[in-house]
């Protein structure tokens, strides 16, 4: 009688211990999904509808400190940031103090030199525009600039085609991101294809739902012929910022973010408990584009530019009467499962890029004071 109960016993505790085995595998994978996917802290609204273009404001009930991290905008109007030709002599400190620089024969299109001698880590975000210089141009690539680095070779693009001098090898704050077509590119590594994004307006192709096929898109109100009668007359040097802030096709931007930006406010004003972190962009039935970031405060900083920018782009546009979704803009969120790409800066940044298929995720990690997530650029590529 001893044995069989013996085997019994030693029965069930194989079974319990299989079974709580299983349990410990099954749960496993919910860990590490859950790790992978911080999108799950956000909260997609209804969209801002206006013309063309939708913006899905993305909130999140926590919202992290970035007041430690300076933006250029605010470092080149202080003046603790300098943006220099590469070429230019004496961008060298000096107890300090940085001596003004001057031209030398190897000033480069697609390379500046940045020193960041403020007391705060300096966040560059691809697309930003610094004007001045021999040309104005836009920052390649998300990065941060630790306090105390030494001068930087920062890589850029052109965005004035059409000149090479200038009184002064200093760079201003323009107050300007450039729009998602001419962002795409300089993404993309892809100079060539930046200047014609500024000549062209988008480089997006129309694509319309058989449901909407029967009505033809009205024309862009930025068309391609008010872009070169504007190089012709106002910008020779096809100037980013005088081609897209003048008169001819300034105006039009300015009364199109007049009206998105008061729908917006409207749109966010009741929030309890939660913060704007970011938006969802749609044009047409297209879901194209998101930025988000850390912070209410470090989006609140960027928003103005950002919807100009938005702006631009929905301006260079057709019109088309389909409107893409809330569902469409929180399946925009889902993190990329494609090839990716990391660069590191021990202790200061790291820097990631997914693809897939169309989709490019960008994403730039602080690794100081602790790590956290700055921004989130997700883009639907258009070429």
């Amino acid at each position: 009688m001893q044995r069989p109960v013996f085997a019994y016993i030693l029965t069930v505790f194989i079974a319990v211990a299989t079974f709580s085995g299983l349990g410990f595998v099954c749960a496993a994978p919910h860990t590490t999904k859950t790790s992978q996917h911080p999108e799950g802290d956000w909260r997609v609204l209804d969209p801002v509808v206006y013309e063309n273009i939708a913006i899905f404001p993305v909130v999140s009930g926590s919202s992290q400190d970035t007041s430690s991290f300076l933006t250029l905008e605010e470092g080149l109007a202080s003046g603790e940031v300098i943006v220099s030709e590469r070429g230019a002599a004496g961008m060298v400190r000096d107890r300090g103090v940085v001596r003004p620089p001057q031209y030398d024969a190897s000033a480069s299109v697609n390379q500046l030199v940045l020193i960041n001698r403020s007391k705060r880590p300096l966040l560059l975000l691809a697309g930003e525009l610094v004007s001045g210089g021999k040309q104005d141009r836009i920052i390649g690539k998300d990065r941060i600039v630790p306090v105390g680095a030494e001068p930087l070779p920062l890589d850029v693009f052109c965005v004035e085609h059409g000149r090479w001098t200038g009184s002064s090898s200093q760079f201003t704050a323009s107050k300007t991101i450039v729009h998602p077509s001419v962002r795409e590119q300089a993404v993309e590594q892809k100079q060539d294809e930046v200047w014609a994004a500024i000549a062209g307006g988008t480089t997006a192709s129309v694509t319309v739902s058989s449901e909407a096929a029967a009505a033809l898109p009205a024309a862009p109100r930025i068309s391609s012929d008010a872009l070169a009668q504007t190089i012709t007359v106002e910008a020779p040097t096809q100037s980013y910022r005088k081609i897209y802030e003048g008169r001819r096709v300034g105006g039009s931007v300015d009364s199109f973010v007049d009206q998105v930006q008061r729908r917006f406010a409207r749109a966010t004003s009741g929030l309890k408990g939660e913060h704007v972190v970011g938006v969802i962009v749609a044009y047409g039935g297209e879901v194209a584009w998101s930025d988000i970031f850390a912070s209410g405060d470090l989006f609140r900083q960027y928003w103005s530019k950002l919807l100009r920018s938005y702006a631009v782009e929905a301006l260079a546009r057709p019109t088309l009467r389909e409107t893409a979704s809330a569902d469409d803009a929180r399946e925009f969120l889902r993190r990329p499962n494609g090839r990716e790409v990391q660069e590191t800066e021990a202790g200061v940044y790291r820097w990631r890029e997914i693809t897939e298929g169309p989709l490019a995720l960008i994403e730039l990690d602080a690794l100081q004071p602790k790590t956290m997530m700055l921004h989130r650029l997700l883009l639907h590529r258009t070429s």
